[in-house]
Order: C-alpha cells, then structure tokens, then sequence
C-alpha cells in the first residue's frame, strides 16, 4: 500500500500475517463433489469440499487440524487432534476456494456449514472471528451459514448472545443420553438434557434455526422405538432433522441402516409434526462425505495433480 508512509507499512507488516493455503490435491467427485487437500504454513493437513446442487452450492470447512472429539462413526477423530486453526486458515478455505468455483464451476459459494475437519466450538475465538469476517467482510449471510457441533454447552451459549442469526446444527446421533454416550464421548461431560437446555437458549433468542444432525447406523441407532424420544427432543426446540446414511469409515465395520428404515424414521417425523429429510450422499467415492475426513491420510510424498484449468 504506497499510499501509507513507509513505518505504517512496517508496522502492518510487522504486526499482522496475509494467510494464503497452499494447495495440495483436488478431487472431483463423480457427483460434482470436490474435495480440497490444503498444506498449512506449518506442514500440516486440512480438507474443505465444495457441494454444488441445483439452487446452491455449499462449502463445508475445517476449524481444527484434526479432531479431539473421538466420535465412533467419523473418520477424522481417528487421526488424532494436531492443532487449532487460526482465524486466517478458516477464512481461507473460503476466499480460495469461492476463487476455484468461479473458475472451475462457473458460479460462487451461497452457503457456508463449519461441518469439516474438527469441533468449532472447541476453537470459539477463532470461529467467532471467522463468522464475523464472511459476515461482515464477505457479505455471507448469517442465515446462510451453519455452526455444527457434538454439544459444547458454552459454545453453543455464547453463539445464543450473538444478534446474527448464525445457524447452529447438533451432532445428535442418538436421542437418549446412554445410547449418545457409545457414539459421541462428549456426552459424559455434557450430557444431553445440559444440551438441551443450551439449545433452548439458543432457540429463544430469536430466528436462529436449529437442525438435528442424526447418522443412521444399521442395527446400533435406528430402532423405531427411538423415534418417540427423538420427536420429543426435535420439539422442545423447534428443530429440523437430517437423516444422514451412515458413510464407510476405516476401523469401523458398522453399515448404514436399510433404505426402508430411514425412509420411515422420516416418515414418522414428518407425521409426528418434525419436519425432516434424507440427506443425499455426497462424494462418498472421494472420501468427502459426511464423516469421512480425515487429510493425512491423503497425504503423498509425490505432489498430487489438481484439475486442469
């Protein structure tokens, strides 16, 4: 910036740090999925994908360097939790990668959901930052971006006291706590009626909506006798329901429940008064969908080619 005395510029410079994310792989999905592989200035590994559909296209980022959390059915806590993500490297995911999908795609990023590697509300000062930058920097609508989470009570708290209206979506997976506990580790420290409460909250300060995610694993949560508890936890707090088919992970031989079974989870809930929906698959075949991240295991020591422009 010339137009700035030369100590100002030192100052800046001095002071503050321009995050750039190096690329390092690409994949496209059969589905039109595409999955990032970003190098950190620090050599370590994060993914983010974009999820284009017909009205919208989505992209799904990383607040963590891997996860803490240990949920049995995903992938990413498999690999351990490396580091927080800084401010800079979760905007970044989105300023390059709405520069690829204008590129490549021909369109831009409508929708953001903080649902890729890690907990976001484990990293809140970086995440809250980073919400107030798309925002208020990127015009992101707040309505159009989602914080996902297992159940971090103060962070779910603290995204109550903000006036955007910020989405938030729970990593439910199981509507009674005992069940909850054999998915999600979290649950012992924060067990489900203290979430509940926290989401209460959070539904009480005004147009901010809350969606359930639920992966539908065969023969471990998707007894129809679950569905009674499950309705009520949707209604005490107004929330939408995500029917997620359980996606292949390594060390984990578990399956998805049969079609049919989902299919009447959704049914009942709808009938019961819970809006809620099957969410489609999405690039299973690149590793990218939901569940299923997890960098290092990408990592090469040959530089891996990316799409060509």
């Amino acid at each position: 910036m010339t137009d700035l005395p030369l100590n100002e510029r030192n100052a800046l410079k001095d002071s503050f740090i321009l995050t750039e994310l190096e690329k390092a792989r690409v994949e496209v999905s059969q589905d039109g999925t595409v999955k990032h592989l970003w190098c950190l200035s620090d050599g370590e590994f994060i993914e983010s994908v974009l999820i284009p559909t017909r009205k919208r296209l989505t992209l799904c980022i990383s607040s963590q360097a891997g996860c803490a959390m240990g949920c049995t059915f995903c992938a990413t806590g498999w690999g351990g939790f490396q580091r927080q993500l800084t401010t800079g490297e979760i905007v970044s995911q989105y300023s390059a990668s709405r520069r690829w999908a204008e590129h490549h795609l021909g369109t831009t990023i409508s929708n953001i959901v903080y649902m890729g590697m890690g907990e976001p509300l484990s990293n809140r000062k970086a995440v809250h930052d980073s919400l107030s930058i798309l925002n208020q920097g990127y015009a992101v609508g707040a309505r159009r971006i989602t914080v996902s989470t297992v159940g971090v009570v103060p962070g779910i708290l603290e995204l109550a006291e903000r006036p955007e209206q910020f989405r938030l979506a729970l990593s439910l997976h199981a509507p009674i706590s005992e069940l909850r506990l054999s998915l999600i580790p979290l649950e012992k420290r924060h067990p489900l009626p203290e979430v509940l409460s926290a989401l209460k909250r959070f539904n009480q300060s005004g147009g901010k909506r809350i969606t359930f995610e639920y992966t539908m694993i065969r023969g471990v949560n998707d007894a129809l006798e679950l569905i009674a508890p499950l309705v009520e936890l949707a209604r005490s707090v107004e929330a939408y329901v995500n029917l997620i088919p359980f996606n292949p992970i390594p060390y984990q031989n578990w399956e998805p429940s049969e079609h049919h079974r989902i299919k009447n989870f959704a049914e009942i809930l709808n009938k019961q008064g819970v809006p809620a929906a099957i969410r489609e698959t999405r690039g299973r075949d690149i590793d990218a969908a939901c569940g299923q991240l997890k960098a290092r295991a990408l990592v090469q020591l040959e530089r891996p080619r990316e799409p060509e422009d």
